[in-house]
């Protein structure tokens, strides 16, 4: 997995030694429903998410540069709605803690640029549930195209079934921002 740094950040490779930062964020009742995915009932729970992490290598751990903190995780993964082997999919979670601070626009960029321009990939796509304005504003701001609203697409740990809000860009709508 190729180290990726920006202006405050390191995209690296999960290790073990990140398991109570990691944990810090993945308790947190605000940051995984945002995702889709259960808060983190205690530290084995999250020590097993972390060894699947880093026995692949699509996730990459957010290192905050000034206090070497890891703050969250950015992905590029295989879209399961789409069959095009140079398309993926970007996913992020961010710790609370820096909401509203552009650590994921920052993060997300330096993801694309090595998507599109190291691995050659054509197309990546992001979706979000209706509710997070949050990363709406953050894939807004990247440059995706809205594809539109997948309706009923993902059963949330809660039993809740949600829609999914599409979005995708091309390498060609990427390089010309």
């Amino acid at each position: 997995m190729r180290v990726i740094e920006t202006y405050r950040l390191v995209l690296r490779a999960f290790k073990e030694t990140d398991l109570d930062d990691f944990f810090a964020y993945a308790k947190s009742q605000k940051v995984g429903p945002m995702a889709g995915w259960k808060p983190h009932t205690n530290i084995e729970e999250s020590k097993n998410i972390l060894k699947s992490f880093m026995d692949g290598d699509e996730i990459w751990a957010i290192e905050f540069k000034e206090d070497h903190k890891v703050i969250g995780s950015i992905g590029l993964h295989q879209d399961a709605k789409r069959s095009n082997p140079q398309a993926r999919m970007l996913g992020y979670v961010l710790s609370e803690d820096y909401w509203g601070s552009g650590i994921m626009l920052e993060a997300s960029r330096a993801l694309l640029n090595y998507a599109f321009n190291e691995c050659r990939y054509d197309l990546v796509s992001v979706y979000h549930f209706p509710f997070n304005l949050q990363s709406k504003s953050v894939i807004e701001k990247i440059g995706f195209k809205y594809e539109g609203c997948l309706r009923q697409t993902t059963l949330r740990f809660d039993g809740v079934l949600l829609d999914s809000m599409c979005y995708s860009i091309t390498k060609d709508e990427f390089n010309a921002l």
